[in-house]
């Protein structure tokens, strides 16, 4: 009878004897996580993995700071749809550049420019079509306003304004290789994963 008393009691000492040290450790860690004395760990909304570029979405975010309310939301929308205009450019005269060199070996510069163009015109039309994703505002101390947002536009929607576009350019239309386009964008959006 003594040893079936004794025994779960010693299972239960010998439990809180090895806890103790794993609770130790997870203070240890926490402590060394917080910031220097001298610093403060400052938060910053609609910001982190989940507001990155990715193969679905282009994504962009920003910040507006000013002593009006509305300024402050005007600022930060405007930089995040800088910044999404960007890189959406960015990806798609990418995306052009690997089209003509892989699939348009008789492709000329003019018709390159042209293509690069009509993305310019397709880019700066989709804007309009942009999804907010988060958006925060925040009163500091010395009673300015911070704005957080941010915004995405799906890659299928550019992709699909251009090949619109582009059908209504019989010179470019008949060169045009919609299948061959999509599968660069598709390239060009994937390699956002391993960037971000």
């Amino acid at each position: 009878m003594k040893k079936r008393f004794f025994q779960p009691l010693f299972m239960l000492m010998l439990a809180a004897f090895l806890m103790v040290p794993a609770m130790q450790s997870c203070k240890s860690k926490a402590e060394a996580q917080k910031a220097p004395e001298d610093e403060v760990l400052v938060q910053t909304y609609c910001s982190g993995p989940e507001y990155y570029t990715n193969a679905e979405y282009f994504r962009a975010n920003s910040l507006g700071e000013s002593t009006d309310q509305v300024m402050a939301q005007k600022k930060a929308n405007s930089n995040a749809k800088a910044a999404l205009a960007g890189s959406i450019e960015t990806t798609v005269k990418a995306v052009i550049d690997n089209y003509f060199s892989s699939y348009q070996a008789d492709g000329k510069i003019e018709d390159k420019s042209r293509y690069e163009g009509l993305s310019r015109e397709v880019i700066q039309q989709k804007l309009n079509g942009i999804k907010t994703i988060c958006e925060k505002t925040t009163k500091t101390k010395s009673g300015t306003y911070k704005t957080y947002v941010a915004i995405e536009l799906a890659g299928d929607e550019i992709l699909n304004a251009m090949n619109e576009r582009l059908s209504k350019d019989t010179k470019l239309e008949i060169d045009f290789q919609y299948d061959k386009f999509k599968k660069e964008l598709e390239k060009e959006m994937e390699n956002y994963k391993g960037n971000n």
